[in-house]
């Protein structure tokens, strides 16, 4: 879905799963820096919104996701899993109960194999599931942001700012007393340097929760009974993820970034050496340089110097080995 907001000064359209909403307005660097100031938006329009309503919708939603959310408390912003029978991420959903409705934002095209799959679960459940995606923009404020919230408007507040989903139709006026707009960018390079996963880019057929580090924040593991709950309880009492994330340093003295993913190995075997992992996104950052997170072989030491195609990276730990 295009978003209207495209037409914006200097606005280029972003590319690949976040087309549809802009790159950036003209400068990285400046946008980066607003949204760490707390200052300006992020037009997050192309993500899909989904809602769930009815009595047992929490009660419902419970048995299906990873979090604990049967007691969710209306306003208290949570994010959660749906796993495979195998524990394989399929969905994250970042999810806020306003009291009669559960809304949820989710990555933009995902949200009709979602809906599919939520709505095959309802059996006698007293609930009902609504693509919202046409109706409904997502507006990213970062933390610290004293713009305006609507009257009526169903916020999730997080560490890292509040999402607010808006009547589409208010987009360019919203637009207008929030600026400066600061493309997706921007804001997926403070994604980066806060070492926050996203899925399709951080998980790919075979990702299991540990390895993100989504243990705590998305997976709770004082319930059960959902899918993939076998795999996440065997993995967190009687073993260790098979890869695991890292935040890693690139040279910057190459003008290109490595691509999602470009293969890792070891700097001290050579171009030639062993495939120990691959860049999931890697990003300029205004201050810390350009920067990326990748997925390792578990067994790979903390310390060794890597090297991703062509360009040298340094590690810092995410998901202890």
């Amino acid at each position: 879905m295009k978003s209207p907001l495209l037409t914006l000064p200097g606005a280029v359209p972003a590319e690949g799963v976040d087309e549809g909403v802009a790159a950036h307005y003209g400068d990285l660097f400046r946008e980066q820096r607003a949204l760490a100031d707390g200052t300006g938006f992020v037009d997050l329009s192309h993500r899909g919104v989904i809602t769930v309503s009815g009595h047992d919708r929490l009660s419902w939603l419970h048995l299906l996701l990873t979090q604990h959310v049967s007691d969710l408390p209306a306003g208290e912003a949570t994010e959660a899993l749906i796993l495979s029978a195998h524990g394989h991420i399929e969905h994250a959903l970042y999810l806020v109960d306003d009291g009669a409705t559960v809304w949820a934002h989710v990555e933009p095209g995902t949200q009709d194999a979602l809906i599919a799959y939520l709505e095959s679960m309802k059996f006698f459940y007293q609930v009902e599931v609504t693509d919202r995606t046409a109706e409904f923009a997502l507006v990213h404020l970062p933390a610290g942001s004293i713009a305006e919230v609507p009257e009526g408007v169903a916020v999730r507040e997080t560490a890292h700012g509040r999402d607010l989903f808006l009547p589409r139709a208010d987009l360019e006026s919203y637009a207008g007393k929030a600026g400066p707009a600061a493309g997706i960018l921007a804001y997926e390079a403070l994604r980066v340097e806060h070492h926050r996963p996203r899925l399709g880019f951080e998980t790919d057929h075979r990702t299991i929760p540990h390895e993100l580090g989504w243990i705590g924040t998305a997976v709770h593991l004082q319930k059960g009974c959902y899918r993939g709950q076998e795999t996440v309880a065997r993995v967190q009492n009687l073993g260790k993820p098979p890869r695991r994330l890292v935040f890693l340093h690139l040279d910057g003295s190459e003008v290109h970034l490595p691509t999602h993913g470009t293969e890792l190995r070891l700097a001290d075997e050579g171009p030639d050496g062993r495939k120990i992992g691959f860049i999931t996104t890697s990003v300029r950052h205004h201050e810390l340089g350009p920067v990326a997170l990748a997925l390792v072989k578990r067994n790979v030491p903390m310390d060794a110097p890597l090297v991703a195609g062509d360009t040298a990276a340094a590690q810092e730990v995410v998901v202890k080995p």
